[in-house]
């Protein structure tokens, strides 16, 4: 649990760089197109500020008619007009034919005709006014490329006369400073509040971010404090319920007195067994139990039967092999014993398919019931009881060899003798001469 909600966590953060990356991105985009679109804005509204001058000023004195018409007077009248816009730097009239009808610059190319440029003629033919910041080294003219500033506001504008028709065009050539200053400080600006409106944003996710992991955590923990306890109850609750099904085991072995110890035995002879055969760790576990409690089905037994001290009747041997089953049925109750429920009621079963309950045969018995049924029978041979002596040592290991592949599960046999090879003490075996002799 503590691992995935590490890696949860680390999902979440994950998720929070990304995110900043993604506004970082996305503020970076706005940014840019907002710049953009101001600058625009901006060249656009000094484009049109200059063409609504130019003509204010400009238009009275320059048209005449149909025509533009430069005068004697006119210089003088239009330099006093232009005075107000002392960022204006350079005005140019001309007509429809490429005539320069008037310049405040260079006033010998006054009268003379030139070739007009696609912005002048777009300008002439479309009667839209067209303007831009331009780069002094970019300047095409040669007396504006000699003006004491680093960049121009180029704007051309359309010259209507009176019936509004298109009679030539003005060439406007401004100082850019100011309004290079004005975008840098609005663009600044912009910058400054993307900035801080994405920033704000990215801060909002972090705390949510932490409140998020902190919530976990501390659910987590909860979560962990309350498995914890439940843990602590089930593992109580499995000992009450061990507790339990060995009180049952006890009583059955007190109603035999004969018997008393039977169940540590064949649990302990079981293991050794087992271990030989190479059963899991799981399986072993399963075996412990299974061992310990085969007979606890003999609770639902009459006390006539189990001590009786002669050989039972074919009736009294069937109610007695319905302890097996009955066995299961209770332990069958336990979750944490279901595993052992197969080898408390098939610890019966032959080699050979005559046992019971099942009347399971060969490789179809589980292993761990055919190694609790040999040890149930090795205890049962070699403990004295009223109607049956005690087989010795000798007499006990050859009746398991002759009953391998009959009763026993060869391969559980062959366990068998290792495990007695190995451990002889786990089957009560003290006479070294026998475990030579077998």
């Amino acid at each position: 649990m503590t691992q995935r909600v590490a890696r949860s966590l680390t999902l979440l953060w994950a998720l929070v760089g990304v995110a900043a990356v993604v506004l970082a991105a996305g503020g970076i985009i706005l940014g840019s197109i907002m710049t953009s679109a101001l600058r625009k804005q901006a060249v656009d509204d000094a484009k049109r500020s200059l063409s609504e001058y130019t003509n204010g000023v400009l238009s009275p004195k320059l048209v005449e008619g149909n025509q533009v018409h430069v005068g004697d007077d006119v210089t003088g009248i239009v330099r006093t007009g232009l005075a107000g816009r002392p960022d204006i730097l350079s005005v140019k009239v001309w007509r429809r034919d490429g005539v320069l009808a008037w310049a405040s610059l260079a006033p010998q190319r006054i009268g003379k005709r030139f070739p007009l440029g696609d912005d002048l003629q777009g300008v002439i033919e479309t009667g839209k006014a067209e303007g831009g910041l331009e780069d002094l080294a970019d300047t095409e003219d040669a007396v504006e490329a000699k003006l004491p500033v680093k960049s121009l506001l180029e704007v051309y504008a359309p010259v209507f006369s009176g019936s509004h028709q298109v009679i030539g065009a003005y060439e406007v050539y401004a100082d850019a400073s100011p309004l290079e200053a004005s975008i840098a400080d609005r663009r600044r600006e912009l910058w400054i509040a993307i900035g801080a409106v994405f920033l704000l944003l990215w801060a909002l996710l972090v705390v949510l971010a932490r409140s998020a992991s902190s919530t976990l955590r501390r659910q987590t923990n909860t979560l962990r404090e309350r498995s914890i306890a439940l843990s602590d109850s089930y593992r109580r609750l499995e000992e009450s319920s061990l507790e339990a099904i060995e009180t049952l085991n006890a009583t059955v072995e007190a109603k035999d007195p004969y018997t008393a110890g039977h169940s540590l035995r064949v649990q302990r002879i079981s293991l050794s067994i087992g271990k030989e055969a190479g059963l899991t760790i799981k399986e072993l576990d399963a075996l412990r139990y299974g061992g310990l409690f085969h007979d606890i089905g003999k609770i639902a037994i009459p006390d006539a039967l189990l001590t009786k001290p002669g050989r039972l009747t074919d009736d009294e041997f069937g109610l007695m092999k319905r302890h097996s089953a009955e066995g299961a049925r209770i332990v069958g109750k336990f979750s944490r014993l279901s595993d052992s429920v197969p080898i408390i009621r098939h610890h019966h079963e032959r080699w050979d398919g005559r046992g019971y309950p099942d009347g399971l045969a060969e490789e179809e018995i589980p292993i761990a019931a055919a190694i609790a049924g040999l040890a149930d029978a090795w205890d049962a041979m070699t403990i004295e009881r009223p109607y049956q002596r005690a087989l010795s040592t000798e007499e006990a290991l050859e009746e398991v060899r002759a009953c391998r592949g009959s009763q026993f599960v060869p391969d559980v046999v062959d366990a068998f003798f290792e495990a007695v090879r190995r451990r002889p003490d786990d089957f009560g075996i003290a006479e070294p001469t026998a475990l030579a002799a077998s």
